[in-house]
């Protein structure tokens, strides 16, 4: 009788320890995971603050061509900033709105909202992803890498695919802000995947095609 006392206890004794030991294990696991969201957090804070954030005056200017004539607009830039050290940008982000396209050339009622809506692609389902496709991709980024005091060179993502990009651009820095202005430059709307009426990809267009390369003017002001 004694002995099986005694077993009873022992196995009380071990199983207590255990339960213990892996609770122990499990608040120690706990602390360790909520250590690191806590640390990815303040990373994610950290790699989101800039010395000056973008005004909402900032643009892209575009133009896009075709044989019988061409279109003019902007896209608003609505988010990121950069980085300054010595007079210089150390790291840049640029969020660019694509539901802000917009087109200058033409006046309301005279085509400009059916052509809006055509380069978002909020208007015909089937038309929706002949340009840029806002309900899929309602932002564009361009994140900076370099400037030589001449050109200025970053990725550009639009509807997903990203690109390196170089234009030539002045840039100026104040205590106040940072002001960034390109020469007009290119890209090949069709290495991101904007393919209408291309005929680098659709070979029966006639003369009914619009040119691949648009044209870009940077006007983009950041302030603290």
């Amino acid at each position: 009788m004694k002995k099986i006392v005694l077993s009873a206890v022992v196995i009380a004794a071990i199983t207590l320890t255990s339960c213990k030991n892996t609770n122990n294990q499990q608040n120690s696991a706990n602390e360790n995971v909520a250590t690191e969201q806590m640390t990815s957090t303040e990373m994610k804070e950290e790699a989101g603050k800039f010395d000056y954030t973008v005004a909402s005056s900032s643009v892209v200017e575009w133009v896009g061509s075709k044989p019988v004539g061409k279109h003019n607009g902007t896209v608003n830039v609505t988010g990121g900033g950069v980085s300054v050290k010595d007079q210089s940008i150390t790291k840049g982000e640029f969020v660019i709105d694509m539901n802000t396209i917009a087109v200058l050339d033409l006046a309301s009622g005279d085509g400009k909202e059916d052509l809006e809506n055509h380069l978002k692609g909020t208007g015909k389902e089937d038309a929706e992803d002949h340009f840029f496709n806002v309900k899929k991709f309602p932002t564009a980024t361009f994140v900076f890498k370099s400037f030589d005091g001449t050109n200025m060179v970053g990725d550009l993502t639009i509807k997903g695919v990203t690109k390196e990009v170089s234009f030539p651009a002045t840039v100026t820095v104040t205590d106040a802000e940072v002001n960034i202005v390109s020469n007009s430059f290119k890209i090949n709307r069709v290495d991101f995947g904007v393919n209408y009426a291309s005929k680098s990809v659709f070979d029966d267009l006639k003369d009914k095609f619009i040119n691949d390369e648009m044209e870009l003017v940077v006007k983009v002001k950041a302030t603290k």
